[in-house]
């Protein structure tokens, strides 16, 4: 019998490798596996009336309602010019530093990161916007698309972040799940607000360990032109720029962590916020509205698609047996728990090659989390160490979709081996900060 769940898998990942969309692959599938399964008899077709129920239940849950809000609040900023202003005005304010640009480029990342969260809009910005200046000052080649790659990245792990409101999720649904498989009616609960607290100190750590290297980097190279431009920025004129985005920022997150509003709710600020400024800024109209809700969607509806289908598959691979596989691998680890915690860090790290962080988080994590929760480990320390791997997933050659995003905006000078290359030290600091939240479980707020 546990060779069934595993033959579900492998179709489902040679289907994927085929080409087929993600979402419906999930969903057809593991429909047809689960229809000829109940003909042969190794299927209860009961388990189909659950599908229905499964599908209301994502589309009627209110922590998923921050996924549209949040991506709308990133589009705006985007799509109005703001987060491209910032990018100049910051290069200006450090274009007398040895390196000033490439430290722009982290400080400027991270408040996109924080104040957008869409990994492809600020890759596409900011490889448009600084790599053609990075190479043309004498940075080599590899280490600008490292920096703006792995920099773009950022939105994965600083909170307000799309993907920690899926893992919130997820998370949730496996810690109830662990508890009712322990017979504990006193149950506690994770949400997703809890996820972002526990995020900060180690999305401060990546920030800094992404300057330290680039401050060194910079060091290490004496052929960086200290470029001075005529066109010079004053404080004033630097503050006014990054004062409504800080603000924003801190009107989010802050409401989340004092405890007077939820991520939700923080979501729908940060919307009407981010249409304030894009007012402010003179960049709003009624055609930039259209397309700013269209975009928005077409990348919430391509999120939802996929957890639906998901849903479907992880539904259809518990009813084939395939929670008694994975308790039966990890079980049969040697080393105990923490083996089988290092066993799914490894095999998340893996998938990230050729899977999105979307499908990670709604296909596998649902399938390991619980067995792993049961083991007694803390819930968000185990989200936040998922989510600093699943960061990874849009750096690791030779599938990462922030390579993706950057070699369709490159130079041709730029080759893509320049870019696998210059990613890799930036991917060896994100399993440095794992490995540090791994042995420190107390470095997180939460704790």
């Amino acid at each position: 019998m546990e060779i069934i769940p595993l033959l579900l898998l492998v179709l489902v990942c040679m289907a994927l490798l085929l080409g087929y969309p993600v979402a419906f692959t999930l969903a057809g599938v593991s429909l047809l596996f689960a229809f000829l399964g109940s003909i042969t008899g190794f299927f209860d077709p009961a388990i189909f009336k659950s599908i229905p129920i499964r599908i209301f239940g994502i589309m009627n849950n209110v922590t998923l309602l921050a996924v549209p809000l949040f991506v709308f609040m990133g589009t705006l900023l985007e799509r109005s010019g703001i987060a491209g202003q910032m990018l100049s005005n910051m290069a200006k304010a450090f274009q007398n530093i040895r390196g000033g640009t490439s430290i722009s480029i982290i400080i400027v990342g991270a408040l996109l990161a924080a104040s957008t969260g869409i990994v492809g809009a600020t890759v596409v910005t900011m490889g448009l916007m600084s790599l053609p200046i990075l190479i043309k000052q004498g940075y080599e080649k590899d280490f600008s698309a490292g920096l703006v790659a792995s920099t773009g990245t950022l939105g994965q792990i600083i909170p307000p972040s799309i993907a920690l409101v899926l893992l919130g999720d997820v998370m949730s649904n496996a810690y109830q799940r662990a508890q009712n498989n322990l017979g504990i009616f006193s149950q506690k609960t994770v949400t997703v607000g809890d996820l972002f607290i526990g995020a900060i100190i180690p999305g401060i750590i990546i920030c800094t360990s992404y300057l330290l290297y680039t401050i060194y980097k910079n060091y290490q190279n004496k052929n960086i032109v200290i470029s001075v431009s005529a066109e010079k920025i004053g404080s004033v004129e630097l503050i006014k720029t990054l004062a409504l985005p800080v603000f924003l920022i801190l009107i989010v997150l802050g409401s989340i962590i004092i405890g007077i509003a939820t991520p939700t709710e923080a979501a729908g600020i940060g919307a009407f916020g981010a249409i304030l400024i894009t007012v402010v800024n003179r960049k709003f109209n009624w055609n930039f509205l259209i397309e700013t809700s269209k975009k928005t969607l077409i990348v919430t509806t391509m999120i939802f698609t996929i957890l639906i289908g998901a849903s479907i598959f992880s539904l259809i691979f518990r009813g084939v047996g395939g929670d008694e596989l994975i308790e039966l691998i990890f079980n049969s680890l040697p080393g105990g728990k923490y083996a089988a915690l290092i066993f799914v860090l490894g095999f998340i790290f893996l998938l990230g090659f050729i899977l999105d962080f979307i499908e990670i988080c709604y296909v596998i994590v649902p399938l390991v989390a619980p067995p792993l929760l049961m083991m007694g480990f803390d819930p968000v320390w185990l989200a936040i160490l998922l989510a600093i791997n699943l960061q990874t997933s849009f750096l690791t050659p030779p599938f990462g979709f922030s390579l993706f995003y950057l070699r369709g905006v490159a130079d041709e000078a730029i080759e893509t081996y320049d870019i696998y290359k210059g990613v890799i030290p930036f991917i060896v600091i994100q399993l440095l900060v794992m490995i540090l939240v791994l042995l420190i479980p107390n470095i997180l707020l939460n704790n």
